[in-house]
């Protein structure tokens, strides 16, 4: 494996982050903010960086590379893979008027199964029911590991892009399946965020619009908890999601708030919420969340074949804003596990994918840091 990375500032000026070298037929993931992602001519500086080149866009929330956190950048990892091959599929979510489920069983049907090790997907986050996406895609490939994130678009919410090797768009979702013989991939997703107040009962909910709580409105009852904090939500509401048991699932997840619907009183979450599921509200501190992701790097190191070459680290928004200025923190633990001869890249995003520790069935999660480890 060989890698190539390089950044884009908003000034319009690349700098070369590693040696420049020539690849063949690289993967480029080229994961950048929102507006310069948008900027014209972007998509063929890339290309005539990578002439032959796989170009895979994606908005972020802001970009990880190295030991780094960046803002107003598009980054850019380019992967030779020497011993294994890969696949890239796309499918926009609105051809199927927005049906998550169905969008993600379409896309993974696209994907040559023979021989398939690993998906990593990166999907749009505005319109897409990552729970939904998840389902989909697991559901119509039950034994290969999925990984990735959904694009985001800082604190802002307005909408997200993805692309692969055309101008990043709206709506988009891409794909990446990986071959080989020696191809080894491994994950692991880990929180630090600690319920706190009563466990309440969901009483009313649709896919991922929350109603009710013990037969009350869910955003009346949310915003009693916030307090002087619900005039900004819901901005606000990234640094206090939801923890949320159901039948459905052995272990409790969390969802993180994405809008707000005044008019019907309910909460717009990033997954799904079903109906009769216990919910309780999070918290979380800054410590918690670096040494957090300590222990997400651990366990995907855990029963590995040959150490890693390439670590891609998809992070939450929330995690974001807590963290504020000690935001590398978390990123410097990662590092701290896994050894500084990983080349890292990912971002942080509006929602993760990657299965429950000790499994292996993928789930979308809020709030986490989602590391996937890959050699060849």
């Amino acid at each position: 494996m060989r890698t190539v990375q390089l950044q884009r500032d908003s000034s319009g000026s690349w700098h070369y982050l590693s040696e420049s070298i020539t690849l063949s037929n690289p993967l480029v993931l080229i994961l950048g903010n929102r507006f310069l992602l948008e900027k014209e001519g972007v998509f063929e500086e890339v290309r005539d960086l990578f002439p032959s080149g796989h170009l895979v866009f994606g908005s972020s929330s802001g970009e990880i590379v190295a030991g780094a956190v960046n803002d107003e950048h598009i980054t850019i990892t380019a992967i030779e893979f020497e011993k294994s091959s890969f696949e890239i599929q796309t499918f926009n979510i609105h051809e199927v008027g927005d049906d998550s489920e169905k969008a993600g069983s379409t896309i993974i049907k696209k994907l040559t199964v023979e021989g398939l090790k690993h998906v990593f997907v990166l999907s749009e986050g505005s319109f897409v029911n990552g729970s939904a996406l998840t389902k989909g895609m697991q559901g119509a490939l039950p034994n290969v590991l999925i990984t990735g994130g959904l694009c985001g678009d800082d604190a802002r919410f307005e909408k997200t892009l993805a692309s692969y090797n055309e101008a990043p768009k709206e709506g988009e979702i891409v794909v990446i399946g990986f071959y080989g013989e020696t191809f080894e991939a491994s994950f692991s997703i880990y929180g630090g965020w600690t319920p706190f107040g009563p466990e309440r009962l969901i009483t009313k909910s649709d896919g991922n619009i929350l109603y009710e709580i013990d037969g009350k409105p869910a955003l009346d009852l949310y915003k009693t908890y916030l307090g002087d904090k619900a005039q900004d939500l819901p901005g606000s509401a990234l640094i206090y999601p939801l923890n949320v048991k159901s039948a459905e699932n052995d272990q409790s997840f969390v969802r993180t708030i994405l809008n707000i619907d005044e008019d019907k009183n309910a909460m717009i979450l990033a997954g799904d919420v079903p109906e009769q599921s216990k919910v309780q509200l999070m918290m979380t501190n800054m410590d918690s969340i670096a040494s957090a992701s300590e222990t997400a790097a651990l366990r995907a190191m855990e029963g590995r074949n040959n150490p890693p070459q390439l670590a891609l680290l998809i992070s939450c928004i929330g995690r974001k804003l807590v963290l504020d200025q000690r935001i590398e923190e978390e990123v410097e633990e990662v590092m701290s596990v896994i050894g500084d001869d990983v080349v890292i890249s990912g971002m942080y995003s509006y929602g993760e994918i990657a299965p429950f520790y000790g499994e292996r069935s993928c789930k979308l999660h809020n709030q986490t840091m989602t590391i996937t480890l890959i050699s060849e």
